[in-house]
């Protein structure tokens, strides 16, 4: 039972991180602290479904951050947008697919 209530505050936690993640679209700042909050509680969440979940966001965070960095450097000329938009759209898409699997309570397909 212990178990049970560990993972229900895990799984907590990783919908806390998701939305963190997306509200950084807005506000910046709560991207790093989502990134800061995955590393910290990555370890607890080894061998159990949520796993996949802390490993998917922190994914989701650096190649998304190499993306939009690229992006901003080529936004020079002009490719870079496009680029920027293409991150975009591929951050939401991992996201929204990470919220509906932990809502189901399912691990991440890849």
């Amino acid at each position: 039972m212990t178990q049970n209530i560990d993972l229900n505050q895990l799984k907590q936690y990783n919908l806390i991180t998701y939305i963190l993640y997306l509200v950084g679209f807005v506000v910046g700042i709560t991207g790093l602290i989502a990134i800061i909050m995955n590393y910290v509680k990555r370890n607890e969440m080894r061998g159990t479904w949520l796993e996949s979940h802390v490993d998917w966001q922190i994914k989701t965070f650096w190649y998304s951050l190499i993306g939009y960095v690229l992006g901003l450097i080529l936004s020079v000329i002009l490719i870079g947008y496009l680029l920027i938009l293409v991150v975009f759209v591929w951050h939401v898409y991992r996201l929204v697919k990470g919220l509906i699997a932990l809502n189901d309570n399912k691990p991440i397909q890849v």
